[in-house]
């Protein structure tokens, strides 16, 4: 007998983000949901006989009732849909799973694991869940669900939520995910396939193998690029060890979180830029981080301020990601002709311009700048971002600040 089933997890109901504002936050807490209906509808047309969610359904305990009734709402559907509670939406003292919210408005098709009891989905076919119990478990939180299993030629589909030992980018954290338990009941046919969830990211990246992470349905952080993904499994227990089962990945998400990375030096660069900002499509669904170095004339710093601010208002989120933005703004030759000095304010001037000078030159003599590492994309690394004390300007900053007040000033180009 052959089994078809969606596997999808993070879905994280709720959620915000600091960087949208307006209009497109409201937005994009509603396509999470909306994208649920997406995903149900698909497993439908694929005939999956069910769908699985491990873990992190909601983001929070403090949706409003509102809220709580839509995302449930969109889950009522044509075949049955099991919820794992994870590290957002954990089971215990003040749990949302057990608000009146939830325990009056779950539709019939919805089955929440509460424990490890094999749910049975269909003939021969069980659901073993994982559920986290707390906020802060201080043990592996999926291999306990293994316990009692046994070889009787049940197909098995374990739902857990956390971070395979090789993923845990702590090695010490007590609730990594050990493999070699799950290895060995996949080996031994007590289960068949391990639907976790955790990582927002697909893993493994070729689909190989019965342990899978699908990653969000809606993306999350700068972390993740592209769209949201499901898992249509197949799990076949007559073929052959090492090919019983087989995945596909689906594209269901409409947001999108982007990392434009340039070096800007002179009017080329500024139009290869508006290039790849005018390509990103659909703008409305895009969240934009820009990481821009480079040297620019106050002409060309005034091009980039208009190029930015006019697409901005097309982008759900289009923001300067500070740490990594060092755009030096010095006048031109022609700039610097049109201030009119003398004296003491000359010889000031031409100060100015030596200290703004300085990282252009730091630049060239450390060659170009390492690339983003991807821990610095994390949602973790962003929280701290925001938290960091803003420094006061560096000299040379406030040394092109000066430059370009005095061309302004002076009747040249406006910054």
């Amino acid at each position: 007998m052959t089994v078809r089933f969606l596997h999808t997890s993070d879905w994280q109901l709720g959620m915000t983000r600091h960087y949208l504002a307006g209009e497109a936050q409201p937005r994009f807490t509603a396509d999470r949901v909306d994208t649920v209906r997406t995903l149900l509808a698909l497993a439908l047309e694929r005939e999956c006989s069910f769908v699985v969610v491990a873990g992190d359904v909601f983001d929070h305990a403090n949706l409003s009732p509102q809220d709580m009734g839509r995302a449930l709402e969109a889950m009522r559907y044509e075949l049955p849909v099991l919820l794992l509670p994870g590290n957002h939406d954990p089971l215990g003292t003040g749990s949302l799973w057990d608000s009146p919210a939830v325990r009056d408005g779950l539709p019939d098709n919805v089955v929440l694991l509460r424990d490890s009891g094999p749910v049975q989905v269909l003939d021969g076919v069980q659901v073993v869940g994982a559920p986290w119990r707390t906020r802060k478990p201080d043990a592996d939180p999926v291999a306990p669900a293994l316990e009692g299993l046994e070889t009787d030629g049940t197909v098995r589909v374990l739902v857990g939520h956390g971070m395979l030992e090789e993923l845990d980018p702590d090695a010490s954290s007590p609730v990594t995910v050990r493999r070699a338990p799950l290895e060995a009941a996949l080996a031994d046919g007590r289960i068949h396939y391990v639907a976790l969830g955790d990582r927002h990211i697909r893993w493994p990246p070729d689909g190989r193998g019965a342990i899978q992470y699908p990653g969000a349905h809606e993306t999350t952080s700068f972390r993740e690029t592209g769209l949201g993904l499901v898992l249509e499994v197949q799990i076949d227990p007559q073929a052959p060890a090492g090919s019983q089962v087989t995945v596909q990945d689906h594209q269901v998400g409409r947001w999108r979180h982007v990392v434009i990375e340039r070096e800007l030096d002179g009017p080329e660069d500024l139009e290869a830029l508006a290039a790849e900002l005018d390509a990103q499509t659909p703008k409305e669904r895009t969240m934009v981080k820009t990481a821009l170095r480079g040297a620019l004339t106050v002409g060309q710093a005034a091009q980039l301020d208009e190029l930015l601010e006019s697409q901005g208002a097309r982008f759900a989120s289009l923001e300067a990601w500070d740490r990594h933005t060092d755009i030096v703004i010095l006048p031109s030759q022609e700039e610097m002709q049109e201030i009119s000095l003398g004296g003491f304010a000359q010889q000031t001037l031409e100060e100015l311009r030596e200290r703004a000078w300085q990282p252009e030159r730091e630049r060239a003599e450390d060659g170009s700048p390492e690339p983003i590492a991807a821990e610095e994309l994390s949602e973790q690394a962003e929280q701290e971002e925001m938290l960091r004390e803003p420094a006061p300007p560096a000299e040379h900053e406030t040394a092109q600040d000066a430059l370009r007040l005095l061309v302004r000033l002076s009747g040249g180009q406006r910054a």
